[in-house]
């Protein structure tokens, strides 16, 4: 990311973005919409219809002044340590809400693993790849699709371990 960056096209569609960068990927499926607002991985869950463990939580971490994304399973909670460790930082941390909502166009319960307009340093939780598919936010609370771990890491160039708790 470039840092001092204030505003990133925020008055794009969230949902369009992400949708433009899936296609540039080449991904092959749809977005969806859910009637009711999804806050939650059991939000989530309930509205797609899977396990806790399929729901793709895509948390917004803060390496001095970077954005980093850790893409998590569900129902796991993340280590920063280890996901630092992964990356070669020495510390991460969650990002504010200010900072999302300043960084990027998404807004946090929204904030999807493609549609960044800048390269985003990734790290993958290993076990979304129990799953065949995993199922991400689109950049909002109502948007979601559904995605291959093995597509995601690609799409995401993200290093994948042992990140949680």
């Amino acid at each position: 990311m470039v840092k001092g960056v204030l505003k990133m096209l925020c008055s794009s569609d969230p949902v369009g973005l992400v949708e433009s960068k899936l296609q540039e990927l080449g991904y092959r499926g749809s977005i969806l919409k859910s009637v009711e607002t999804i806050h939650t991985v059991q939000d989530a869950s309930r509205a797609v219809g899977v396990e806790e463990g399929r729901i793709l939580k895509s948390i917004l971490l803060m390496d001095r002044g970077d954005l980093v994304l850790a893409l998590m399973s569900g129902p796991n909670r993340l280590d920063l340590k280890r996901a630092a460790g992964l990356l070669g930082l020495k510390r991460l941390r969650m990002a504010t809400y200010d900072e999302v909502i300043t960084l990027t166009p998404f807004k946090p319960g929204g904030v999807p693993p493609v549609g960044y307009q800048f390269p985003i340093r990734s790290v993958m939780d290993e076990d979304l790849f129990l799953y065949d598919v995993v199922w991400a936010a689109a950049g909002d609370d109502h948007s979601f699709f559904p995605v291959s771990p093995e597509d995601l890491k690609g799409y995401t160039g993200a290093v994948v371990g042992e990140i949680k708790k």
